[in-house]
């Protein structure tokens, strides 16, 4: 529970200093990239090269001097935590495949409606803007949104609340307009046919 206590006091704004070193630092990376035309995967093979060749040319120059070679920690995974791992992706895998199947064979119209939306709107995002903006904005967003409404979490209700009515006043005119029509247009073809 204290990793989730300190995370919330993260992003409500609690530990200023540490919120907003977070935002300046990747607000900082975020500049850099942009600036620089860099992507993060280049970047990270770049550093990984750095590092193996430092560790290969350090490990063969201290064999020619007889010196020790670089400390390194143990690289070894446990079988317990790769048996953790395991278990977790294969749990969440086989629900994605359940629901994947249950979508395919159209068992579940409404999730389906809900998966192409998310899906529509992942693709209209994506061609807007590329992974990195899009990393920086949605932590931006994720540390100033729930501040905010913590804040003014009233006012905020408040307006919701009449857009939610304003919006079901809405559904109601529609429904009644025209899909009712449609229904109605439906039922007199299948009289008539």
């Amino acid at each position: 529970m204290p990793c989730f206590n300190a995370v919330a006091d993260l992003i409500l704004w609690r530990r200023k200093n540490l919120t907003v070193g977070i935002l300046l630092v990747t607000l900082g990376v975020w500049v850099v990239f942009e600036r620089s035309g860099y992507t993060l995967l280049s970047l990270i093979s770049n550093v990984l090269l750095l590092l193996i060749v430092i560790l290969f040319l350090w490990a063969k120059s201290a064999d020619i001097l007889n010196r020790p070679a670089p400390p390194l920690p143990q690289l070894r995974l446990s079988e317990e935590m790769a048996n953790e791992a395991k278990t977790f992706i294969c749990t969440r895998v086989n629900d994605l495949l359940s629901v994947s199947q249950d979508i395919a064979l159209g068992k579940d119209s409404r999730l389906f409606l809900k998966v192409a939306a998310y899906l529509w709107l992942i693709s209209i995002i994506g061609g807007l803007t590329d992974f990195l903006t899009l990393a920086y904005t949605s932590l931006l967003l994720v540390l100033t949104v729930p501040a905010i409404y913590e804040r003014y979490e009233d006012y905020i209700d408040m307006y919701i609340l009449k857009g939610y009515r304003k919006l079901c006043l809405l559904h109601v005119k529609i429904n009644e307009g025209y899909v009712s029509k449609v229904h109605n247009w439906i039922l007199e073809k299948k009289k008539l046919s």
